[in-house]
């Protein structure tokens, strides 16, 4: 199971957004580059980018933050106002090793099937959910969608990746919603990656112990517990890699 440390970045900074609200943020670096030198440093051969601002506003506008992230030599999973695919293209020729589709894969299926027939694997697709219903734009809207099926949708069009995060449990510290996850590893054959709530060891643990169960279980994003100290990154790759 691989370890995703997060960088969220808006105005070209490290930050945090409490349940993704825009008005919730805590700023955690000036300089996102030095934090994923430091989480190259602890072992961690990915990190997960947000581009909140382009989250918000349906179009990258940290990209040279990103490029400064890709140039530490960790692979960059970036998501954040990815909608078209001029824009993809430019990311991935930039040094993203993989895009993260969000808003436009729950508004626009062929999309995606266009992107994945262009570049295969390095195409991944975020479900963010709140009470099993997709929520799209920056979490600001949530639609009738249920998750599962925008989950089997993806996987019928040929995503490898999908990225699921409650949005209930994000930077909330309260753990993940091992249900719907479990749920989620059951019901598509595609990789899966868990997001939102982890926020100690034992989180960490009891996810690593899940992957033995569903194989297609493939990492799982921490953010704010890294930061602030709960969770260390060498100590959570070390207890991914044991199981």
């Amino acid at each position: 199971m691989i370890v995703f440390p997060a960088i969220d970045l808006r105005g070209g900074r490290c930050v945090r957004l409490l349940q993704g609200r825009a008005d919730a943020e805590t700023v955690y670096s000036d300089d996102p580059a030095a934090m994923a030198r430091k989480f190259r440093e602890a072992g961690a051969e990915w990190v997960h980018v947000v581009d909140l601002d382009g989250a918000f506003s349906g179009s990258p506008e940290n990209a040279r933050a990103v490029a400064a992230i890709a140039a530490t030599g960790v692979k960059v999973q970036l998501g954040g106002g990815l909608r078209d695919e001029a824009t993809v293209e430019r990311v991935l020729d930039g040094g993203v090793s993989r895009v993260v589709i969000g808003t436009r894969a729950a508004e626009d299926p062929d999309f995606v099937r266009r992107l994945v027939d262009r570049h295969g694997d390095q195409v991944a697709v975020g479900i963010d959910a709140r009470d099993g219903r997709v929520a799209v734009r920056g979490w600001v809207e949530v639609t009738e969608t249920s998750a599962l099926d925008l989950a089997r949708k993806m996987t019928d069009i040929g995503v490898a990746t999908l990225i699921y995060t409650d949005i209930a449990t994000d930077g909330m510290l309260t753990g993940p919603n091992f249900p719907a996850l479990r749920e989620l590893l059951a019901a598509v054959p595609c990789r899966v990656i868990a997001s939102g709530g982890v926020a100690t060891m034992g989180h960490v643990e009891t996810l690593a112990a899940m992957a033995t169960e569903f194989p297609n279980l493939l990492g799982v994003i921490t953010g704010k517990a890294v930061y602030e100290g709960r969770i260390d990154v060498a100590e959570a790759i070390r207890t991914a890699a044991a199981h």
